[in-house]
């Protein structure tokens, strides 16, 4: 039987929008105090396993630049390739963006933000679905990550809540219904093992 391989996960630590309340998206804020300390707890939950990664893919927005960064640092592994692509950047908010989201609820109502917020298709002025972004998330991820896996390299992927959450959906086999009420905590890892075919052979949250 082939030895297993792996794939994991970590949402961005705590950023200052995020501890603002704030919409983010695409504007890229960098990481609190509390956010720091997540990484670094995350970077050691990972060290435990020893797994000894290939490459680091992350989007091109620094909060989970910081925190793959900081992860790769207490694992001892900074010298593993680091691969930035805007295919794994947060959802895009479009005119939700930097705006508080309790003030969002009061110009919009807070049934339309909801809406926004938790519909699959129904993007926000301006700005993507959870559709359009797992539309630009699982092409990158089948067509740059998914072969490395299938050589048996291990890969760990730092990004955001809504890239990561079209990812579990393809690996979890998730529907449309069931990703909505999906929640990634910050600085969580998820550990997916492989062995040799595309669906994962088991999973585990590191927290």
């Amino acid at each position: 039987m082939k030895e297993s391989n792996f794939l994991v996960l970590v949402r961005h630590g705590q950023s200052e929008w995020n501890a603002k309340n704030l919409f983010t998206g695409w504007k890229d804020p960098g990481l609190t105090e509390k956010g720091s300390e997540e990484a670094i707890s995350a970077g050691a939950q990972i060290k435990e396993r020893e797994i000894d990664f290939s490459v680091m893919h992350t989007s091109v927005l620094k909060r989970a630049q910081i925190t793959g960064q900081s992860i790769l640092e207490v694992i001892g592994q900074t010298n593993i390739p680091v691969i930035k692509d805007q295919a794994l950047n947060e959802r895009d908010y479009g005119d939700l963006a930097g705006l508080n989201k309790d003030d969002a609820r009061k110009q919009w109502g807070e049934e339309q933000v909801h809406i926004w917020r938790r519909s699959y298709d129904i993007p926000p002025p301006g700005g993507e679905s959870l559709k359009n972004t797992a539309e630009r998330v699982l092409p990158y991820f089948n067509e740059v990550i998914m072969p490395r896996l299938m050589s048996g390299e291990n890969v760990l992927i730092a990004a955001h809540g809504n890239s990561l959450r079209s990812l579990v959906m393809q690996l979890d086999n998730l529907s449309k219904e069931e990703v909505l009420s999906l929640e990634i905590p910050t600085g969580a890892p998820i550990l997916y093992s492989f062995n040799g075919e595309p669906s994962p052979s088991s999973k585990e949250n590191l927290f």
